[in-house]
């Protein structure tokens, strides 16, 4: 499935659209390169979502975590950039926030694609000429 995100004034309406397709899917993995929209598309997310806080990036925290007291739901968001390996992820206690049965949303999951779940939805973010993004999933 592909999702066209032309400018900025569409990310409202192709989040939403997301969102309803990963349905109840609690592993997505956003791939795409650097400044592709990964942590612009998960702080859309937050907002449809009703979070409480804003998102931003965990490349140096690995992991955020938001909460909201509207709907009382956990998300937790992680950045794997400067991971070298999966024992790293391990050492966090990764397999502890996907047994958790949260949103668990995850950039740069090349860094340790050998142990990412099974059921692991994953949305390819590709930035084009004109600035519009595909995601694809």
């Amino acid at each position: 499935m592909e999702i066209i995100i032309k400018n900025i004034e569409d990310l409202p309406a192709a989040t939403s659209e997301l969102l309803k397709t990963i349905g109840s899917r609690k592993i997505i993995a956003l791939r795409g390169k650097m400044g592709a929209g990964k942590t612009t598309l998960v702080g859309e997310m937050m907002r449809q979502l009703k979070m409480d806080d804003e998102a931003s990036s965990p490349t140096f925290a690995i992991a955020n975590e938001y909460h909201s007291s509207a709907t009382g739901q956990t998300v937790y968001h992680f950045d794997f950039y400067r991971l070298e390996s999966s024992a790293e992820a391990y050492d966090i206690g990764i397999e502890d926030y996907w047994d958790s049965g949260n949103l668990c949303l995850m950039e740069w999951t090349e860094n340790i694609e050998d142990i990412l779940p099974e059921d692991t939805l994953f949305v390819d973010i590709e930035e084009k000429p004109d600035g519009s993004r595909t995601l694809t999933l």
